[in-house]
């Protein structure tokens, strides 16, 4: 399939299906046109055609009712490529078409207290019980609980074997009992993450995700295509937290100085490196699953905006936020609202989705090709670490 029937497919689509009347019936006749996913299969949401293609599908439908990325990002940009991978057919077609529409949001239940970014070492405990699974435990930084429908957990289900290889993925019922979303304030003043308990919560064994004890392999899926949604998603030239920069630029110039003309300067070389590296990424994903590579893009990412939120901060000379009343966030806004709070919440940009320390450890062993450091830790059973 080519850029001309991608074309055609969308305008009969759109001959058919009007983008002002009902939303959800129209993002549900999206998907089942093949134009949520293009590279997705047929019946997924997906025509199997070319991931580039998908650039030709957003900009026809630009107009029309869109996702909302803030609040449906994990859904979107883990737990869907994860599904597609490892999930059978029903759980295919159970589970991706409603996360696409917004129907049902899901989180992420991966970090813990004891285990943030040495993830292997978790101690959420998954037992089985016949045709189920037991899972006590707690999750930590989890953005989105109070939304969702459905998360994506890994939890330990053999204690004896080394901590990376007695790991299962399942997909995890947010509304099942058991299950308690307590909101984490943070330094903005919203409550965008939760901490997760578990207790004695059941789930059945067709929530599992790929093989038990194969969960490792399960959530590298899901991490490589997070630090890609993070760090790697389309931008255009001067978009992102750059935006913000140059807007103020232009309206103040009394406020201009050479030395932030200068950093101003370099960010934009640093921003546009980035840009096109993410094109690049982008590319390579269209010839298979994502690699460690995104890791590079995340990290990028990280550094990039908490330089850009802080220049413009120092060039207002005003931090422009006075509201730290606690209050439960709706999605994750990056770029909008105020320049305090973009300022703010950047801050954790270089912990969530992999901190950055761990990333240029990614980065150094499994891109360059570096020696990896010592891990005393590898081979012995899970049990047996100290905690």
């Amino acid at each position: 399939m080519n850029e001309a029937e991608i074309r055609e497919r969308v305008a009969a689509f759109l001959g058919e299906h009007d983008p002002g009347g009902d939303r959800l019936e129209f993002l549900r006749a999206r998907f089942d046109a093949g134009l949520a996913w293009v590279w997705f299969p047929e019946g997924l949401g997906g025509l199997g055609a070319s991931r580039e293609l998908q650039q030709v599908v957003e900009g026809e439908l630009a107009g029309t009712p869109q996702l909302n990325s803030g609040l449906q990002g994990i859904g979107l940009g883990m737990a869907a490529p994860t599904i597609l991978a490892f999930g059978s057919e029903e759980q295919r077609r159970r589970f991706l078409r409603p996360l696409w529409t917004g129907e049902e949001i899901w989180c992420q239940l991966f970090s813990e207290p004891g285990a943030g970014s040495d993830l292997a070492t978790l101690a959420t405990r998954a037992v089985r019980d016949g045709g189920e699974w037991v899972v006590d435990g707690q999750k930590v930084w989890t953005s989105g609980a109070h939304h969702a429908r459905w998360a994506i957990l890994v939890a330990r289900t053999d204690p004896g074997v080394p901590k990376h290889r007695g790991l299962t993925y399942f997909v995890c019922d947010m509304h099942a009992p058991g299950v308690e979303v307590r909101p984490l304030r943070q330094i903005t003043g919203e409550a965008e993450f939760n901490e997760v308990f578990l207790t004695g919560v059941r789930l059945s064994d067709d929530l599992r995700l790929g093989e038990v004890g194969d969960g490792w392999r399960v959530a590298q899926t899901t991490l490589m295509n997070e630090r890609v949604a993070i760090g790697g998603a389309p931008t255009r030239r001067g978009g992102g937290a750059m935006a913000a920069v140059l807007d103020a630029w232009r309206e103040r110039p009394e406020l201009r100085t050479h030395e932030l003309h200068q950093r101003l300067l370099a960010l934009w070389v640093e921003a546009e490196v980035t840009r096109l590296s993410g094109a690049r990424l982008r590319e390579q994903l269209a010839a298979g699953q994502p690699g460690p590579e995104g890791s590079g893009m995340k990290l990028s990412f990280a550094r990039l905006n908490q330089a850009l939120t802080g220049l413009d901060l120092e060039f207002r000379r005003d931090l422009g936020y006075d509201d730290w009343t606690f209050r439960r966030s709706e999605d994750v806004d990056f770029y909008g609202r105020g320049p305090g709070y973009r300022y703010l919440r950047a801050k954790g940009n270089s912990i969530e989705g992999g901190t950055s320390e761990i990333l240029r450890n990614i980065i150094s062993e499994r891109v360059l090709g570096l020696p990896s450091e010592p891990r005393v830790d590898k081979d012995v059973p899970w049990k047996d670490l100290p905690r």
